[in-house]
């Protein structure tokens, strides 16, 4: 098969185009032969015609053949504004401005080089391909998005049951206190001391609980953290090799070669400007 300098995946969503391109040609084909044989079946069962009858039936038949040619064109320029409208959209997502050269329309050793791209086309049906924006770095982008999401809908269950543990820590804490209150004087310093080691274990509950629910959330800061400068490096990795591919195509080189010719232009007219100077 013919290559048109492209990866595998855009080269399969250009076979799946003129797949769909094939059907719609054929059906128009399939129309216009269908407005002919019409007219042998219904129109040319007399042996003898008339000019003038002659001229009525190849009028009708001129009709049909016209508006079938005139809406081909037509629905083509429609339906390949549709593609070249998802390229844009997606390049968009990453703030991308794509051009596109009018003029290669027109260069028939292109048009051959798709032509025979197209002839060993076979049309069966393939699984449907990715989109670009689902695959490769972004498709790992939402993998990892997905996972931290699950890790912090753990984290908010964690951060739950810790601040209902030390809610009750805390209950049990005024409990205690209250109980203090309300001790006899004459029970003496040893009911004192125990009372007062029960409120030190659940001061230090307190703490411990505070301790593991700040070291929560700091986990889980990191955790957005790094995935905000995943996304970063990624995007630019993703610029960098979108430019990198761009630089390689013909319409960045034929302007490179432009504004090479152009300097030079400028810096002869500076020099002849400045002999002139000189002599005057």
């Amino acid at each position: 098969m013919a290559e048109l300098g492209l990866n595998e995946h855009h080269q399969n969503e250009i076979i799946n185009y003129m797949r769909f391109a094939r059907s719609k040609r054929g059906l128009r084909l399939k129309t216009v032969d269908s407005g002919f044989q019409d007219l042998k079946e219904s129109r040319l069962a007399e042996e003898t015609f008339t000019v003038d009858e002659v001229s009525k039936v190849l009028s009708g038949l001129k009709a049909v053949v016209h508006s079938e040619v005139e809406s081909e064109p037509i629905n083509t320029a429609y339906t390949k504004v549709l593609p070249l409208r998802q390229l844009f959209s997606q390049a968009e997502t990453w703030y991308l401005k794509l051009q596109t050269d009018i003029s290669e329309l027109e260069n028939r050793e292109l048009l051959e080089q798709v032509a025979e791209f197209e002839k060993p086309i076979i049309d069966i049906t393939k699984p449907k391909l990715t989109p670009i924006n689902e695959g490769g770095t972004t498709e790992l982008l939402n993998k990892e998005i997905l996972r931290l999401q699950q890790e912090n809908e753990k984290l908010k269950s964690r951060l739950k049951t810790i601040e209902i543990q030390a809610t009750n820590a805390l209950d049990e804490t005024s409990k205690l206190e209250r109980a203090l209150q309300d001790l006899q004087p004459d029970q003496g310093n040893q009911q004192d001391f125990i009372n007062a080691h029960d409120l030190n274990d659940s001061e230090d509950t307190v703490t411990a609980l505070k301790s593991d629910f700040q070291k929560t959330l700091n986990d889980k800061t990191k955790s957005q953290k790094s995935l905000e400068e995943n996304l970063a490096a990624a995007k630019h990795d993703l610029l960098r090799e979108l430019e990198k591919k761009f630089q390689q195509t013909a319409a960045y080189q034929n302007m490179k070669e432009i504004l090479t010719k152009k300097n030079d232009q400028i810096k002869d007219l500076q020099k002849r400007l400045a002999k002139y100077e000189s002599e005057d």
